[in-house]
């Protein structure tokens, strides 16, 4: 008799925890992919679902925006230089029974597919596209990435060029260059300083000599300068510099 209790009680646990077993949840972000046997059967919208032990295998798939970074590589742009790159991908499951059909880790792939797309396109660029024209080559990335994961079963939303580091020889170069353009820059002003007084030098040479009075007050303010200096330097004009009548 205590014998046939504890069989009840044990075949009474069984079928309990089988029950638990047997009752899945999908959540509101999921989309479940059953199997029966190995083979597809469908899939399970929200809710509780249940599936037969051993015959049954129920795939939670999430629906949810999926950031990915990319992992900064060294690249060599189409002029030869050097840079290392990082973006980061946005995407998510569009079909859930691609995603786990067709790929066996969507995101590894995604990873792989991204970093080698990442490579090709920047690849093509200039240095000085590749950090003018993000915009351009984000377009790029995606629509090539979208190809690709479209047969997975997976939409990239968005990618985004995060980080472009020049090697530190490049940065050198750059900051010598951009110093020579300053130094050039204000030679240019300097220079067209000098030209604007010569030029103004000039024509005032040539109304002093059309004038030979100009030239007389100019000394007589020369003159004044000098003794609103309290110098004790005399200076006397020379005798070409005599002044006329009218202004003695």
């Amino acid at each position: 008799m205590q014998a046939l209790i504890v069989l009840i009680v044990v075949i009474g646990l069984v079928a309990l925890l089988g029950l638990a077993l047997s009752v899945k949840v999908v959540k509101q972000y999921e989309n479940g992919v059953l199997f029966r046997f190995g083979r597809l059967v469908g899939t399970r919208s929200v809710g509780l679902r249940f599936i037969i032990l051993v015959v049954d295998a129920l795939h939670g798939v999430s629906l949810r925006v999926v950031t990915m970074p990319i992992q900064s590589q060294g690249i060599i742009t189409r002029d030869n230089v050097s840079v290392d790159v990082s973006a980061v991908a946005y995407f998510h499951v569009v079909d859930a029974v691609k995603s786990v059909v067709a790929v066996e880790n969507v995101q590894a792939a995604i990873n792989q597919i991204a970093q080698a797309t990442l490579r090709k396109v920047v690849g093509q660029h200039t240095r000085d596209e590749t950090r003018s024209e993000t915009d351009r080559i984000n377009l790029d990335i995606r629509e090539i990435l979208d190809v690709t994961t479209v047969e997975w079963g997976v939409q990239v939303t968005l990618v985004e060029l995060k980080d472009i580091q020049l090697p530190d020889t490049m940065k050198r170069a750059m900051a010598r260059q951009a110093e020579a353009e300053r130094e050039k820059r204000a030679k240019i002003i300097n220079a067209e300083g000098e030209s604007l007084a010569a030029a103004a030098l000039g024509d005032a040479l040539d109304t002093m000599m059309t004038h030979p009075l100009a030239l007389q007050l100019r000394d007589l303010q020369s003159l004044v300068e000098i003794g609103v200096d309290k110098n004790t330097t005399v200076v006397f004009p020379a005798p070409s510099t005599a002044l006329p009548p009218s202004v003695a």
